[in-house]
């Protein structure tokens, strides 16, 4: 391994999910250990129900459409399925945010199987205090 990198995915916005998915993917490519930590609205993007109401963020603006059209048309991968597939390559480890899991009622049984266990933030932080990277989106 050649590094370590913390990824915190807090946005529920499909967009900012795509981009920790790519950025975790190229940390895979260069070697590099990936810890993910997954809080607030991310959470409830990796409930077995499935994905919630999922949208571009604001930033996307009037080319929202465009680039959900040319995703589909693309076959681009979801943000989800992107780590379900560096998971196989590389050495990724997602966890749930323990505070939002029980602030709403989410047990570890209801999460997608990608999401290894439910850690407290202190937990995360002391996993992520010798990273070489730390992100947060």
């Amino acid at each position: 391994m050649s590094g370590k990198l913390s990824l915190i995915l807090f946005s529920g916005e499909m967009d900012k999910l795509m981009a920790g998915s790519i950025i975790a993917s190229g940390a895979v490519a260069n070697e590099m250990k990936v810890d993910i930590f997954v809080t607030f609205w991310a959470l409830l993007q990796v409930t077995k129900e499935g994905v919630h109401q999922i949208s571009l963020s604001p930033e996307a603006g009037p080319l929202a459409g465009e680039v959900m059209r040319v995703m589909h048309e693309k076959k681009i991968p979801s943000w989800l399925d992107t780590i379900r597939q560096i998971s196989e390559v590389g050495d990724v480890t997602v966890y749930g945010c323990a505070m939002f899991a029980d602030m709403m009622g989410i047990k570890k049984e209801e999460l997608d199987p990608i999401v290894k266990d439910i850690i407290g933030v202190s937990q995360f932080m002391g996993m992520a205090k010798d990273s070489t990277m730390t992100l947060f989106l």
